[in-house]
């Protein structure tokens, strides 16, 4: 009988409690609030408010986790509050409408991948409940509101990718629960202030691409929770300091692009759990200490475009995961140690620096990729005799070889012939995360350093479109490009002496200028020739006056020693992630160099020291080609490590 008292009992609270949920309403301000956004953003087809739905209701359509556009609530009391709302890639624009902020009880607001504009209401600050805060990709602009340190139980901040400026606020100190920091490419600027010095939770921080200035922070090595610090393509100066030793959950750090003061590679001691390192461009001098062989979970090492010296430790033979090394532009000398090529290595760089010996044995692995241009190493072992033959050809031992005034090239394409009748030469040559290819008549070669490290495409170096180029009677000459995540090089053989112009020809294919937020990327890389920057940050969409749009652009270069280097140069500037990820560095779609008018030049004898130029190639069961060729060229390193060609004209930028 008491057990069945006690089920009876049960029976009735259960229906009580149902009675009071189905009692349950939103609270009727933030009804409104929301009703009032949903028009203002045109989002009436996606979130459908009828004066009998509660925008709380568990059934709606945009309360599941996965849900775009979603609301969802807490009716743990006897009101419900909105408390998560998400609106993501939805090409939602206009400003942010006040409304937003009477929603008090927000704790997660995504509104990431929009076109949102104008500035960030200073009322942001009244969400005093937020703990996920998604702004990132949209067109806001701006200073940064200092409101946003009220907001003290934030644990992920994203305002990346937007048109911000001014400096950081020094409120954002407050914010000691965040976890996760993404400011890399929001435009702002100044120097990093010391109050971030504060954020002891953090764990992620992604700042690159932003103007800021001063020196690199000593305070970031008390962040003794990182594990992902991301700062390429900033104004900021070295050195790296020695507290970065203290960084030792590290998974992933990408520095690059410091100026003005050498760093060396003294910090990194304990940081085993790196996966990722790449220290590109940062003025790193001294030796590569041994230790780094040591760091087991290691799959990519980027320490390309520094000062470093001595020879690459034995202990790089020991690594098991390692699958890309880039030692290009240093100063390594030494031999190459034997078994550098570890089981999973795919590509390895270490082009323009004196290091000499001979090819690892097992240099031929299939699908593995190396680039050994600008070194002293043996290429004896080359058993194609044609490979030979053409290695004497590039020492100037061609006698039959007639001297050319022109070449032309369809990058990352098939040959064509254009309009006005130049023939350009088949690129569609695919090519390896480190490589060099010479065309069959030996008049040109291209070289590719670099990874795409996050690419959901995988490798990929060839960029294609269907879409119809405007601005030229040549579409089909734009709709390829090469791309690379690094350096892309090509060289001009067997030239005449003389005076030439250089055609570059762009069209921006993989980033669009659509209204929607694909259209918010911006593609930043530098451009040298004969060793000489002559253009710094150059944006194809912008100069071309759009996407799928084509441009020209025209320089002068002196040749006196028969070849011709044009460089394409990432920074680290530039979005990095649209319209997807790794979408970012060099793009070049053709090449036209032809000899000028000779009035005026003058081959003045260059006092400076000659260095060989050795670039190894490859062929494997696979197919991959890398095509080994020997060159001398007139060459000294300038201080970012750039292969300077001796060139009688002055620079231009």
């Amino acid at each position: 009988m008491e057990l069945c008292r006690i089920s009876f009992l049960s029976f009735l609270l259960f229906w009580a409690f149902q009675f009071v949920c189905a009692q349950q309403t939103t609270d009727p301000n933030e009804v409104a609030a929301l009703k009032k956004i949903i028009i203002h953003w045109n989002l009436s087809g996606k979130l459908n408010l009828t004066s009998t739905t509660d925008p709380c209701s568990q059934n709606a359509s945009w309360a599941p986790d996965n849900a775009n556009p979603r609301v969802a609530c807490d009716c743990t009391g006897n009101t419900c509050h909105i408390t998560h709302l998400k609106i993501y890639a939805l090409d939602i624009f206009g400003e942010i409408p006040q409304e937003l902020f009477q929603l008090k009880e927000l704790m997660d607001l995504n509104l990431g991948q929009n076109v949102l504009s104008g500035p960030l209401p200073a009322e942001i600050g009244q969400l005093s409940k937020m703990q996920y805060l998604s702004l990132g990709i949209n067109n806001l602009t701006g200073p940064v509101p200092p409101e946003l340190g009220n907001l003290n139980k934030l644990i992920s901040l994203s305002f990346s990718s937007n048109n911000f400026n001014g400096t950081l606020p020094t409120q954002l100190g407050m914010l000691t629960s965040l976890q996760q920091l993404y400011i890399d490419s929001s435009g702002v600027s100044g120097p990093i202030p010391q109050e971030l010095a504060n954020l002891k939770a953090l764990q992620t921080l992604w700042a690159s691409d932003n103007v800021f200035t001063g020196m690199l922070p000593e305070f970031f090595g008390t962040l003794t929770e990182l594990i992902d610090l991301r700062l390429q393509g900033t104004s900021l100066e070295g050195p790296i300091p020695r507290s970065f030793g203290a960084l030792t959950k590290l998974v992933n750090l990408r520095i690059g692009d410091l100026s003005k003061v050498d760093s060396t590679l003294d910090f990194l001691e304990n940081q085993t759990s790196l996966s990722i390192l790449a220290l590109r461009n940062c003025r790193v001098s001294g030796e590569i200490p041994e230790r780094i062989g040591t760091f087991a979970k290691l799959q990519y090492l980027d320490l390309s475009f520094n000062n470093l010296t001595g020879q690459i430790p034995n202990s790089f033979q020991n690594f098991s995961l390692l699958q890309n090394l880039y030692l290009g532009n240093n100063n390594l000398s030494g031999d190459l140690p034997s078994n550098i090529i570890s089981p999973d290595l795919i590509a390895l760089d270490v082009s323009f620096n004196p290091i000499s010996g001979n090819l690892p044995p097992n240099f031929t692995k299939v699908g593995f990729s190396m680039n050994v241009l600008g070194t002293s190493i043996n290429a004896n072992s080359l058993l194609d005799r044609k490979a030979i033959g053409m290695l004497q050809c590039l020492q100037n031992e061609c006698t039959n070889q007639v001297q050319a005034s022109s070449f032309s090239i369809k990058c990352g394409g098939l040959e064509q012939t254009s309009s006005s009748g130049i023939k350009f030469d088949n690129d569609s040559e695919r090519l390896g995360a480190a490589s060099l290819y010479t065309n069959s008549n030996d008049q040109w070669a291209v070289s590719n350093t670099g990874n795409f490290i996050s690419n959901p495409n995988g490798p990929q170096y060839i960029v294609t479109t269907e879409t119809q180029i405007t601005n030229t009677l040549d579409s089909e000459l734009y709709k390829t490009a090469r791309i690379s995540p690094s350096s892309l090089r090509y060289y001009g053989l067997g030239l005449e002496n003389g005076k030439y112009n250089v055609e570059l020809h762009f069209a921006e294919i993989t980033m669009d200028d659509s209204q929607s937020w694909k259209g918010l990327g911006r593609r930043l890389f530098d451009i040298y020739i004969q060793g000489e920057r002559v253009v710094q940050d150059f944006n194809i969409q912008k100069e071309a006056g759009g996407s799928k749009r084509a441009l020209i652009k025209t320089f002068e270069a002196n040749v006196t020693k028969t070849i011709i280097e044009i460089h394409f140069f990432w920074a680290g500037k530039g979005t990095c992630c649209i319209p997807f990820q790794s979408t970012y560095g060099p793009l070049v779609s053709a090449v036209h160099v032809y000899q000028a008018s000779n009035a005026g030049f003058s081959a003045k004898r260059d006092k400076k020291r000659v260095g060989k130029l050795v670039g190894i190639a490859v062929g494997s069961a696979a197919g991959f080609l890398i095509i080994s060729s020997i060159f001398y060229l007139w060459w000294i390193k300038d201080k970012s490590g750039h292969m300077q060609v001796h060139t009688n004209s002055p620079s231009k930028g």
